[in-house]
């Protein structure tokens, strides 16, 4: 028999806490549990990696709500808790505190754990690796006295890192497999723009490189790479891309695929349990096939989504992903997509002055778009990438920074 019971058990922390604020918000009388493995109330991970990795920020100012905020809106919260298991037919979860809570509805938003380089050496000392605020109090300390940092990988933890260090006036080179900076997910040429952003203040980048071993005497002082470069630095941060935290929904019997496998309402494989942020892959309506994107504004949404269906709401998720990076206050991105591929990247404005969009197409409609100072250029490309209207002959008023997009499609 169950110690407890409550009516909506949220598990996670970011899209967990929105989800919480979206039932109250909704006017959901329920009680509400609150269960984060995180020794922090639920907060936002970007700024670990900039403000608050360059000492402009607090912890405080990345909470998604203020401490007052769950009681005063009837929302217990249970920080630096496990849930260690659940019983699906039985509508329980045990806890870390050996306590069983029965529940009604629940979401799952256990986010994702940071892929581990398992190479000779990776025990030195020095090594770190970015996920939550102890992570970049840890590296903001270390890259105080070091001479130079290392970043492994080239996408947004190594490039955004690095600028943050490198701002700082911390040394910085970078070790990736990508031959140029962010292409994994833009493309070389729209990458290049950031790789050249990057080494024009003074990062040095080691392309096409991966990591054979890291070196050093207790410390590391080194990575070598498997062409034999070596790079000399007295802290390494590793950003090898993450993977979903699925042991909890796995075990529990619940469908999962590279995430927990969600309908396009955001709904598991069990009735009355969602998912949602880096653990939810649900099948987009939008883009007529299966996603699980890993960032910020994502979870955000299905943080919010969730609790609309957890009231009993009908309604496909159909908010475009979007996607943001800063690095340093050197440059800042902004996307709606993701491309899974395309054919042809348009142009629009001048990427010499900062001020630029690309707009990705695959066989004439628009798949993804990014920007860079020109943040009203995204309003028109989710309306094409949703509409999914074939632009293939409006391809020069795409290209022209002076045309009305909003007669484009």
């Amino acid at each position: 028999m169950a110690d407890r019971e409550v009516d909506f058990l949220l598990i996670g922390g970011f899209a967990a806490a929105y989800c919480a604020a979206e039932l109250r918000k909704r006017g959901a009388e329920g009680s509400i549990l609150l269960v984060g493995r995180e020794p922090e109330p639920p907060y936002e991970r970007p700024p670990l990696t900039k403000e608050y990795l360059r000492g402009e920020a607090e912890r405080s100012d990345a909470h998604v709500h203020e401490a007052a905020w769950y009681s005063d809106n009837g929302v217990e919260l249970l920080s630096g808790t496990n849930v260690m298991g659940l019983d699906v037919e039985g509508r329980t979860a045990k806890l870390q505190t050996k306590e069983e809570v029965r529940f009604e509805r629940a979401l799952i938003a256990t986010g994702a754990n940071v892929n581990i380089l398992r190479v000779e050496g990776a025990e030195l000392e020095g090594i770190h690796y970015m996920r939550a605020f102890g992570n970049s109090d840890a590296i903001g300390a270390e890259a105080e006295e070091a001479d130079r940092v290392v970043l492994v990988g080239g996408s947004y933890i190594g490039c955004e890192v690095a600028a943050s260090l490198k701002s700082r006036g911390t040394d910085c080179a970078m070790v990736m497999m990508e031959d140029v900076a962010m292409s994994t997910g833009f493309g070389e040429e729209v990458g290049q723009w950031f790789h050249d952003v990057l080494t024009s203040h003074g990062v040095e980048i080691h392309g096409g490189s991966e990591v054979e071993v890291f070196e050093g005497d207790g410390r590391v002082r080194a990575v070598v790479t498997k062409d034999g470069t070596t790079v000399e630095g007295d802290v390494v941060v590793v950003g090898a891309g993450v993977r979903p935290d699925l042991m909890l929904a796995e075990r529990a019997g619940i469908e999962v695929d590279d995430g927990i496998v969600c309908d396009e309402k955001l709904e598991t494989s069990v009735p009355g349990i969602f998912a949602a942020g880096d653990v939810c892959s649900w099948q987009s309506v939008i883009h007529g096939r299966r996603l699980r994107v890993e960032h910020w504004d994502v979870a955000l949404q299905q943080g919010h989504h969730a609790a609309r269906g957890m009231m009993g709401g009908t309604e496909p998720y159909r908010e475009v992903p979007y996607f943001f990076s800063d690095l340093a206050d050197w440059a800042s991105l902004e996307y709606v997509g993701p491309a899974e591929r395309w054919d042809e990247v348009v142009w629009r404005g001048d990427s010499d002055a900062g001020e630029f969009s690309a707009w990705y197409l695959d066989g004439g409609r628009v798949v993804a778009a990014l920007s860079v100072g020109r943040s009203e250029d995204l309003m028109h490309a989710r309306r094409l990438l949703e509409s999914g209207a074939d632009v293939s002959g409006q391809r020069n008023a795409l290209a022209d920074a002076d045309s009305d997009l909003g007669a484009i499609g």
